[in-house]
């Protein structure tokens, strides 16, 4: 005797992750058979604020699109921005800003390992990995003034050098970062509690991932050998040798272990770069106007490949800007993670992509006469948006 299978939503608001999002699941007894995400509910309208903004005031709003990955954003912009105005910033400014970039993927590793040992009940490592967590955050503070949002990045270079005096203060905050680490990857390998959490769930093999287009650890964890830094080199990473990790294990543990192992890898770029570090100016200056014309930059942010498109037309504001994020690139390899697993496993596969749903978020209003998208400023979407809810 067949049974119906059960309809069970998921969110906007639930108890995995702080930022709403929603997923409807289609389950037989305890095992998804089918799930639909449906984003949309952080939309911020920054592409569109985006528009009305100088080119050097977008630094600050591209930088709140995330707080974990705010270089990652400006880096990409600041990329796009220097290819239209076909300039090249100074070769120390390139080492700054993979410094940092490094330093960032540090501590979104970091993070995440906290935040899925709690999604497995597991509070004592989520404790130890956040107070470990700290020391990152320190030297990021210590670099750029800030905690969260660096605003290291400018359009023509960094805004703020590193001293020898600073220098030996990262080295000495790399090597408890690295000790630390190894600690956690060997509880990582041993401990039962995540082993039997982790290991065989959220299974994404190598050719679902492609097909998928899985990005960052996602990816690599299903023993797919890209990353940005090595297929499409920026700032320094033609420079400095480093080695692409991937796991084959294709499950939550693969994606815990790419991630330890990233951060041996950042360490090591952090410390060559120093070693390395060219002499001279750390910017160039700009003109406030930008030419016409247009530039996809890509990096590597610490949760996958983000890609920044640009649309300029010689004023001193961008014509068309456009964000696609890493997360928006997972969740079609997310939804099959979850279909085949239980319904207790859903918080630990969702946050093994490192889902970061405030960067990912997008709203289009479609005519549905013509099938044109609208246009709207900012005033005109809140009106509209202010209408529709009352309709409905």
């Amino acid at each position: 005797m067949s049974y119906p299978t059960i309809r069970i939503p998921f969110g906007p608001q639930h108890p995995f992750h702080i930022e709403p999002e929603y997923f409807m699941f289609e389950v037989d007894g305890e095992r998804v058979v089918s799930v639909t995400p449906r984003i949309g509910y952080v939309h911020r309208g920054i592409e569109k604020a985006i528009e009305d903004r100088t080119f050097i005031q977008n630094l600050y709003l591209i930088e709140r699109i995330c707080g974990i990955c705010s270089n990652a954003h400006t880096t990409c912009y600041t990329q796009a921005i220097e290819e239209i105005l076909g300039v090249e910033i100074p070769p120390r400014a390139r080492f700054i800003r993979t410094i940092i970039a490094e330093l960032e993927r540090i501590h979104n590793h970091y993070l995440w390992l906290g935040l899925a040992a709690h999604e497995i009940g597991f509070e004592t490592l989520f404790m130890y990995t956040w107070r470990d967590r700290e020391i990152v955050m320190d030297l990021l503070e210590m670099v750029s003034g800030n905690r969260v949002h660096y605003a290291m990045n400018t359009i023509g270079g960094v805004r703020r050098d590193i001293t020898p005096e600073i220098v030996e203060k990262i080295r000495k905050g790399l090597d408890a970062l690295e000790e630390r680490m190894r600690y956690y990857k060997k509880i990582a390998m041993t401990e039962p509690t995540i082993s039997k959490r982790t290991a065989g769930i959220g299974i994404l093999k190598p050719k679902d991932a492609i097909a998928l287009c899985a990005v960052g650890p996602t990816l690599r964890a299903s023993g797919i050998k890209r990353d940005v830094r090595a297929d499409d080199p920026y700032i320094a990473y033609d420079e400095i040798p480093f080695n692409v990790i991937t796991y084959d294990g294709c499950d939550v543990i693969s994606r815990l272990f790419v991630r330890c192992d990233e951060v041996f890898e950042s360490v090591n770029i952090i410390r060559y770069a120093m070693d390395r570090l060219p002499e001279g100016k750390i910017r160039i200056k700009v003109p406030r106007r930008v030419p016409e014309g247009e530039a996809v930059s890509r990096v590597e942010a610490p949760r996958g490949e983000l890609i920044h498109y640009a649309k300029t037309n010689g004023t001193t504001k961008p014509e068309r800007y456009k964000v696609r994020s890493p997360t928006l690139g997972n969740i079609p390899s997310l939804c099959k993670m979850l279909v085949g697993g239980y319904i207790a496993d859903i918080p630990i596969i969702i946050a093994g992509i490192d889902p970061c749903f405030s960067c990912t978020d997008r709203m289009a209003f479609v005519n549905v006469n013509n099938n044109k998208q609208w246009i709207l400023s900012g005033e005109e979407l809140r009106r509209y948006a202010i209408k529709w809810y009352q309709k409905e």
